[in-house]
């Protein structure tokens, strides 16, 4: 699916795989050496160092258990959004907080998004955004949540490697609406995406 004239999305696969792993590579790991499994169920390898997080990340892929859209400039990642349903994705922050509150399960979960240093502040967050909604609708949609964080009224300007799944302004241009707040300065965001 073709975003503008050089950019496309394309869901992170075992095909995909070495554009997401390089583009990871590129970043040490990200956070750290987190390898973006940090939202994924827990397990013996987490915690064990930036191999074992690649290793677990790419199991998961290959069964089939980690969904992001990639967003591909040519044959290279340059930001991906992580989705996927609440059983693929259960940690949270701020979980006591969000059960005690929540009326539903979503049926998906947009829980990070990461953009190459060298693409920041080119709209590349929205596009992998909507390339997450588009292919949670070619799985047949349903409600989805996001946890941005919540700028409004803030006047100190928040670096952009902190936010790590986008603004709630953002999500609200994209059709999301807010639900309630999560934590100091996250919010439940949510959309119904229609089946493709």
């Amino acid at each position: 699916m073709a975003i503008e004239s050089s950019y496309t999305i394309a869901p992170l696969s075992p095909e995909t795989w070495p554009a997401f792993d390089a583009m990871v590579q590129r970043h040490n790991g990200i956070f750290g050496g987190c390898w973006c499994i940090w939202f994924h169920p827990d397990g013996p390898e987490r915690g064990q160092g930036a191999e074992a997080n690649r290793a677990l990340k790419k199991a998961y892929v290959e069964r089939g258990e980690a969904h992001a859209a990639l967003v591909m400039d040519g044959d290279e990642a340059i930001a991906w959004a992580e989705y996927g349903t609440p059983g693929e994705l259960p940690t949270l922050h701020h979980r006591k907080q969000y059960d005690a509150t929540k009326t539903a399960d979503p049926d998906y979960r947009i829980t990070c998004v990461f953009v190459d240093k060298r693409h920041r502040r080119q709209g590349m967050t929205e596009l992998a955004i909507t390339g997450a909604l588009d292919l949670i609708a070619q799985a047949g949609g349903g409600r989805v949540e996001s946890y941005p964080h919540d700028l409004t009224g803030q006047t100190k300007k928040m670096s952009s490697s902190f936010l790590y799944n986008g603004t709630r302004g953002l999500y609200e241009r994209l059709g999301f609406t807010y639900d309630r707040p999560k934590g100091l300065k996250n919010c439940v965001m949510v959309k119904t995406v229609d089946p493709a």
